[in-house]
C-alpha cells in the first residue's frame, strides 16, 4: 500500500506552514515600517540640521546689518537674540497643538500605514 499521510496530518501540516508563512509576513512587514521609520527621521534631522545652519547664517548677517545701521555691531545680536527669545516663548507656549500632536500624528500614520 502506499504510505499516504492521514487527513488530520495533512490539515496539521498545513497550519504549520501557514502559522510559519504568517510570522515570516510580519517579521517583514515590522522591517519595512522600521526601515522607513528611520529613513523618515534620518531625512528629517537631514533637513533640520540645513535648516539650522541656513537660520544661524542669516541671523549672523542681520545682526552684522542691524549692528551697522544702528552704529553698534552688539546692538544687532540683542535685536536678533531678543526676536528668538519671543519666538521661542510662542513656540513654547502653543507646543501641544503646533509640535507634540502633529508629530505623535505622523509618527502614528507612519507607522501604521
Amino acid at each position: 500500500m502506499e504510505n499516504q499521510s492521514s487527513p488530520v496530518e495533512s490539515l496539521i501540516d498545513r497550519v504549520q506552514r501557514y502559522v510559519e508563512t504568517r510570522i515570516d509576513l510580519l517579521r517583514l512587514k515590522a522591517i519595512d515600517k522600521s526601515s522607513s521609520f528611520l529613513s523618515l527621521l534620518l531625512s528629517m534631522a537631514v533637513v533640520i540640521l540645513i535648516s539650522f545652519i541656513f537660520i544661524m547664517l542669516l541671523s549672523i548677517g542681520v545682526a552684522l546689518f542691524l549692528g551697522e545701521l544702528l552704529g553698534k555691531s552688539y546692538y544687532g545680536f540683542f535685536i536678533v537674540a531678543g526676536f528668538y527669545l519671543i519666538t521661542g516663548l510662542v513656540v513654547y507656549i502653543f507646543r501641544d497643538k503646533w509640535l507634540r500632536a502633529p508629530i505623535a500624528n505622523s509618527m502614528i500614520k507612519n507607522l501604521l500605514d
